[in-house]
């Protein structure tokens, strides 16, 4: 049969995945997959409200077993990513443009990099940003010595861009040109079984199919749960320094309904109304954050810092993405298996969500701005942000990031700069924000799932997913905090690491095909 006639029927089948949908109370949903995801997703946060304490050792207990026995898996499986997206972009391959020939882009260069940006790691460099470099600093991974300030200053930042960088990026370029080329190339829908056709065959359309959905929705819903609580943690802690409301438990949840309420406009407003809007608004407050601290901080060190930092993010690259005789084995399972494992569960949500943005452009061009300049972006950021958190410490003596829990490290840091209170007010509105894009996003791209691959589907669906992420947040906050939303990330990433290692054989025979046509 000719390549010509294979893409038919690719396109022919995966139109009938629609027909398997049920009409219900104006749902159009996906047999079994939305009534399979949303019973374990509902069951989940049940169980976890009513046996809290359980829930908490429990989730703990997965959390160890997974980073501790499965660390070189995820650690090789990750730098695979990487090398393979860098050789599809470099390779003839990298000429093949999603939609075909003569496909345009839908979304031009500012808007497109805003949504996948927001989409991707926004919460998280708002977070971390200010943390992470200064952590590592102060304990720095490979065996290096705190005392010797010059390497611990230059592997704390190199592990923290490790951490935001290229192999992040890689796992969601995977998933997205997998979900964009058979969709946009192929006719087929736009969910995660249509990447494994020239695996299986037709097989996509049975229970190896409805299985691979399901751990997609499940590994959105807990890494988008994730996300959102660190954001209402933070988000949190600066509303407690800046108008003395009290940090608890209720206030998160309070948040949280909050912001969910807010996400749910976002999400009856669509992509381009709803998502790109927010996202392009986020993209200008983070400039002008970004912009502010490289002004009212020590500018020529924070420039001296990104040149620096890139080069020594280089150097250690290789020591860092190792695995054997590592010395440092809570620093790795702590930290860059967690990443590993959350970056995974997301790489659904986000790499759909890029996949949806990203019709007309080329595989090289995908990758180099879905991969090389999100990670630039990270270094400048963590750069900028960590690197005045660390001329504060090291050079003045000022020890109010390194003596902050984790969520006021941004707030600490800027204490010392020019108009305080006016920056940390916009950095919680700019968290806030990147919280609703993260929200939205996430249930379009659920709801895309679970409606067999549709685009339109009901906006019902959207609002039940939106609310039910929320509910997880909320359920797993309450029984065991960050630690029960960080258990079942790496534990959801477990299963997924092994379909995304899949769906890079399936891209390369994909590609080939569509080298010979």
């Amino acid at each position: 049969m000719s390549n010509e006639a294979d893409t038919t029927d690719d396109a022919d089948i995966g139109h009938t995945l629609g027909q398997d949908n049920i009409q219900i109370f104006g749902l159009d949903i996906h047999n079994p997959v939305f009534l399979v995801s949303a019973i374990l997703v509902l069951a989940l946060v049940v169980c976890t409200l009513i046996f809290q304490e359980q829930s908490e050792m429990m989730y703990i207990e997965l959390n160890s077993w997974v980073t501790t026995r499965f660390d070189a898996f995820f650690l090789i499986s990750a730098n695979s990513f990487v090398l393979f997206c860098f050789f599809l972009a470099f390779s003839p391959y990298g000429r093949i443009r999603l939609g075909g020939p003569q496909a345009t882009p839908r979304y031009n260069y500012p808007a497109w990099l805003a949504m996948l940006f927001a989409a991707g790691v926004g919460i998280g460099l708002m977070f971390f940003g200010v943390l992470e470099p200064v952590t590592h600093t102060l304990n720095p991974p490979l065996g290096i010595d705190p005392e010797n300030t010059p390497d611990s200053r230059a592997v704390g930042m190199s592990a923290a861009i490790f951490h935001w960088g290229l192999h992040a990026w890689a796992i969601y370029a995977i998933v997205g040109l997998a979900l964009a080329f058979f969709s946009f190339n192929r006719g087929m829908p736009l969910t995660l079984r249509s990447a494994f056709y020239p695996i299986i065959g037709k097989a996509v359309w049975g229970p190896f199919g409805h299985m691979v959905d399901t751990i997609a929705v499940l590994a959105t819903v807990f890494g988008l749960a994730t996300s959102l609580g660190f954001g209402a943690e933070q988000i949190a802690a600066g509303l407690n320094y800046l108008f003395s409301i009290e940090d608890t438990t209720s206030v998160k949840i309070m948040l949280i309904v909050f912001i969910i309420s807010i996400a749910l406009v976002s999400v009856v407003a669509g992509l381009d109304r709803g998502v790109k809007r927010l996202s392009e608004l986020n993209m200008g407050l983070a400039g002008l954050l970004l912009l502010f601290v490289l002004v009212a901080g020590p500018t020529l060190t924070i420039i001296y810092v990104m040149v620096q930092a890139t080069i020594d993010y280089l150097f250690y690259l290789p020591q860092l993405s190792n695995w054997v005789g590592r010395d440092d084995q809570d620093f790795l399972h702590t930290w860059t298996i967690f990443y590993w494992a959350w970056w995974i569960s997301w790489s659904p949500f986000v790499g759909m969500f890029i996949a949806r943005v990203s019709f007309g452009r080329t595989v090289r061009e995908f990758i180099i701005w879905v991969l090389v300049i999100p990670t630039i972006i990270g270094i400048i950021w963590m750069s900028t942000f960590g690197g005045n958190a660390l001329d504060q410490l090291l050079n003045h003596g000022y020890e109010g990031v390194a003596n902050a829990v984790p969520e006021l490290a941004l707030f600490k840091m800027l204490e010392v700069l020019p108009l305080t209170g006016v920056v940390s007010a916009v950095s919680v509105l700019l968290i806030t924000i990147f919280f609703v894009t993260s929200a939205d996003s996430g249930s379009l791209v659920i709801d895309t799932i679970t409606a067999g691959g549709k685009m339109d589907a009901p906006v019902q669906q959207r609002v039940f997913w939106c609310i039910s992420t929320g509910l997880v947040s909320i359920a797993l906050l309450l029984g065991g905090g960050m630690a029960s939303l960080q258990a079942l990330t790496t534990s959801i990433g477990l299963p997924f690491c092994f379909i995304l290692l899949l769906m890079c054989v399936s891209i390369m025979m994909g590609l080939l095909q569509e080298s010979r046509k």
